[in-house]
């Protein structure tokens, strides 16, 4: 059985449902939730009663209601493309309906900006019992840049010693101001503390205060600064050789400039203020302020260019690879009306979901995607719309 219920309706679902519903070898039966149901219905109406046969409204937060709704859908499983503070909630519910499970991003509680695997790990034991599997970070970064790492230990190398996994939008869409994916969750994420991994041990920086400049295939030279991001946490775990890793992502000055106004004003918090006799969080504010990540997808244009360096030993001598992929913002509007950066995430996801179903990764328990053999996934990506390429180079730029 290839039922799936996606739960979510946001920029990336839109992608999932869609490259999902191209594929009903994999997706015999797509079943679509949402707090909004109306955002379901539009994505139905575009794609076809016949491929999303089934549309609800879910609070993802409320595991009872999520219960109600598995145990309605009976779906072999479970993609969720909803906000990371909800991941806990859905694996609940899919432990209490024996449903596996999938997810994009890590969970991170809604009242910290914080983000890490702790909470979804240690759900390993039950669902190993339960006979069921959870694939964490079906993405890009994480999810591909994790695929990308277990690829080239495979193939390219004995010990991998240096890994930097950058990532650079080199699209324009138009706007003054606006996050490629939602608002609330981006925005916490930059703004928090850098981190990075060195010799054994996690060292922080101040936020986006490390910075240099690499020039990326196919976009040119971009200011790229130093974050912390979850799929180093696993990636690190998994392969103990690495002696440091760190995540690089661009940002123009006019996003800086922006974001550090919004940050000196208050905007940012996520500290519930009271306004009006209401409790909000400034943050939640500026999101509903902000444009919509879905809608920019009409006349954005340039390429992303997301990848992973990686030094390391191959038969006793040191050698330097980088794996990447290039992204058309324009390219993915004409096949499924988003932008790249959500079509970076989705299409993975749907991958991931796409060999879990078939049973090509399919083990009982929680894991992180460079648990699995990358090569299936490394062809799915070229067969759907994320073709990768991997050069040699006789240096890492970003190596001090």
């Amino acid at each position: 059985m290839s039922r799936v219920l996606i739960i979510g309706a946001g920029g990336v679902s839109g992608v999932v449902v869609k490259k999902c519903a191209m594929l009903p070898e994999y997706f015999s039966e797509i079943h679509l939730a949402s707090r909004t149901v109306s955002k379901c219905e539009k994505l139905q109406a575009e794609v076809g009663k016949d491929r999303v046969v089934g549309v609800y409204s879910v609070d993802a937060d409320n595991v009872d209601e999520l219960v109600a709704l598995i145990e309605k859908v009976k779906p072999a499983l479970v993609i969720n493309v909803a906000l990371p503070y909800q991941d806990l909630p859905i694996m609940d519910a899919c432990l209490a309906t024996n449903v596996h499970y999938l997810d994009t991003a890590n969970y991170e509680p809604k009242d910290e900006a914080k983000f890490e695997y702790s909470w979804q790990w240690a759900y390993h034991e039950r669902f190993k019992e339960a006979g069921l599997m959870a694939l964490l970070g079906s993405g890009f970064d994480p999810g591909v840049t994790n695929v990308f790492t277990a690829y080239a230990a495979k193939h390219y190398f004995d010990e991998i010693h240096y890994l930097d996994i950058v990532d650079c939008n080199g699209g324009d869409h138009g706007q003054a101001f606006a996050t490629n994916f939602n608002p609330e969750i981006n925005i916490r994420e930059i703004t928090q503390r850098g981190k990075y991994w060195e010799n054994g041990e996690w060292i922080e920086t101040d936020p986006i205060s490390v910075r240099k400049d690499l020039d990326y295939p196919g976009v040119g030279v971009r200011a790229s600064y130093l974050l912390f991001h979850e799929e180093l946490e696993s990636i690190v775990k998994h392969f103990p050789t690495i002696k440091r890793a760190r995540f690089w992502m661009t940002f123009g000055e006019a996003y800086l400039n922006h974001l550090r106004v919004l940050e000196g004003i208050g905007m940012t918090s996520i500290k519930p203020i009271d306004y009006n006799g209401q409790q909000i969080a400034p943050l939640e504010f500026l999101k509903a302020v902000l444009p919509n990540p879905g809608s920019l997808a009409e006349g954005y244009e340039g390429l992303t260019c997301i990848g992973t360096y990686i030094t390391g030993l191959k038969d006793g001598k040191e050698k330097t690879i980088f794996i990447y992929n290039n992204c058309d913002h324009a390219a993915c509007n004409i096949e499924v009306g988003a932008q790249a950066v959500s079509y970076t995430t989705g299409v993975p996801a749907m991958i991931g979901a796409s060999l879990m179903l078939e049973g090509t990764w399919m083990k009982p328990g929680v894991y992180n995607m460079e648990q699995f053999d990358p090569d299936p996934f490394m062809e799915r990506l070229n067969k759907y719309g994320l073709p990768w390429q991997v050069v040699e180079v006789d240096q890492n730029p970003l190596q001090d």
